[in-house]
């Protein structure tokens, strides 16, 4: 019996061992013989994984690290997939300038085609008709000034009721975890944007959807890695199939179901509807129902869109958030000169309102400075979308590129004292200043060139706004350490908070007190 079990075991070593093989044989073989080519420099490479091992779970900071030793263009080869790494502000200009629309494709997600309907996502839409419809949709209708400032009534009431929740903390002097806080807060004004709807409704359908995005960015983190084994990344695929297949039907069907009810109330409404209260859903649906219109999208369309939306509006603003009140809570100087601001501008006997943001010039140096310090995105992906030159170097066509704006936002050439947190360092720039570092491509939190992201105009007013109240307010204590918080960041590729933000608010203006 013994000697069986040991047989068995044997062969199925022997079989995995073949069928390992004959998959690695299978992709050298397959793969075209290219002319030697001038790659940019790179450092050296281990067989099969490539350069993996200098990756820690702190995946940004091993890039700087990487970018300081080996110079500011290197190619990195992570397991099958070769990477650029781009960490200096003149070798960004030539990806996002120069060669903008030949690094104008993004990357395939480690999804692919199988989650998140498709390949109908706007944000890593391919580059084409269907892109270039979208992007003109939200920097004229979606997310463009006119439909931030429409929502602005909304936004003004989620925050209204944020600020109710905090008051009330403060008043039974319990702490608060601001992270969960800020979360839901954006959670609430994205799905009062999206589609009139809030986390309160019977069926809650914004706390739906928040779930389904954090099981979607869960999910794409474990297939991440089966991305970059070459033939055996279908097997990463094969393991979690049945959560994908679980998440997308979710997905469809409470879009679907919210999509109707709009459908329906328009129906009901007819040219009533066309007001100043359409939100976002209204306003595709249209799109989506004009024969005439430029580009004929469809539902999943529609579904994809909203979903890059809560991807895209929700993490980034409230953990961006959390980083400016870690850094003000931890620089008590900065934190006082920022209230005093805001006193003289609004005055002391009335909430703050977006109207005052414009005449709050160190606010947005405060904002700005935490941007470029803890940028959300702190490697931003393209694709190479045909072979090209850069610097005299071959860039191979489908190469993956990431520019490591976090590098390049603390490069002790472009900013004094790169590390520190100095606000003022905006305040000093003049508009033509300004200019120039655009066009130099040093501050980059919203990435650069045409697939920059549409919706910066409505990131700053929601995080300009929300912190303003909060700084109006309360006066804040960071639990335990002495007041202050722990600034360590999060292992993986986005930029955020280790530990729970959590603070004790004491009432300083009451914002409803008669």
């Amino acid at each position: 019996m013994a000697d069986t079990i040991g047989d068995t075991q044997y062969y199925l070593i022997l079989f995995f061992l073949w069928a390992f093989l004959s998959l690695l044989l299978h992709y050298l073989l397959k793969k075209p013989i290219k002319p030697s080519l001038h790659l940019p420099p790179s450092p050296p490479a281990l067989p099969l994984i490539g350069h993996l091992h200098l990756l820690r779970p702190m995946a940004f900071k091993c890039l700087h690290n990487i970018s300081s030793k080996h110079g500011p263009f290197l190619c990195l080869r992570l397991g099958s997939r070769p990477v650029l790494v781009v960490s200096s502000a003149t070798f960004a200009a030539e990806i996002f300038k120069t060669h903008d629309i030949n690094f104008s494709a993004k990357p395939k997600t480690p999804l692919g085609d199988k989650l998140l309907f498709g390949n109908f996502g706007f944000f890593n839409a391919p580059y084409g008709d269907y892109w270039k419809f979208m992007k003109k949709l939200c920097m004229t209708e979606l997310l463009g000034a006119r439909q931030v400032e429409r929502d602005c009534a909304a936004r003004r009431e989620e925050l209204r009721r944020f600020l109710s929740k905090l008051v009330e903390r403060a008043c039974k002097n319990e702490n608060v975890d601001l992270g969960n806080e800020l979360m839901r807060l954006t959670n609430n004004t994205i799905c009062r944007m999206v589609m009139s709807t809030r986390c309160s409704g019977e069926d809650d359908e914004a706390r739906k959807c928040r779930e389904l995005v954090e099981e979607s960015v869960d999910l794409a983190g474990k297939l991440g890695v089966a991305s970059m084994l070459g033939p055996l990344k279908k097997l990463g695929f094969w393991v979690f199939r049945k959560q994908l297949k679980d998440i997308l039907r979710d997905f469809d069907e409470l879009l679907e179901k919210i999509l109707k009810e709009h459908e329906e109330k328009a129906k009901r409404d007819g040219d009533d509807h066309e007001g100043e209260d359409k939100d976002l859903m209204d306003i595709l649906l249209k799109v989506y129902q004009d024969e005439n219109a430029e580009f004929k999208i469809s539902r999943n369309h529609m579904k994809a869109f909203f979903l890059d939306l809560f991807f895209a509006g929700t993490d980034t603003s409230a953990n961006t958030m959390q980083w400016i009140m870690a850094e003000l809570i931890n620089h008590p100087k900065v934190f006082s000169k920022l209230r005093e601001e805001i006193e003289s501008v609004v005055g002391t006997n009335r909430l703050v309102e977006e109207s005052d943001i414009p005449n709050l010039h160190y606010l947005q140096a405060v904002v700005k400075e935490t941007m470029r310090l803890h940028p959300l995105v702190p490697a931003i992906p393209r694709e190479c979308r045909e072979d090209c030159k850069i610097e005299g170097y071959d860039i191979p066509k489908e190469t993956v590129v990431w520019i490591n704006v976090y590098s390049i936002m603390r490069d002790p050439k472009l900013w004094n004292n790169p590390n520190e947190f100095c606000p003022e360092r905006f305040l000093q720039e003049h508009e033509n200043q300004k200019e120039i570092k655009r066009q130099n491509f040093s501050f980059l939190p919203f990435g650069g060139g045409r697939r920059m992201c549409p919706g910066s105009h409505l990131a700053f007013s929601l995080i300009n706004i929300t912190i303003a109240s909060m700084i109006q307010c309360f006066d804040w204590k960071a639990v335990g350490d002495g007041g202050k918080v722990n600034m360590e960041a999060k292992s993986g590729f986005s930029l955020c908070l280790a530990h729970p933000l959590l603070c004790f608010p004491v009432i300083h203006y009451h914002p409803f007190a008669a």
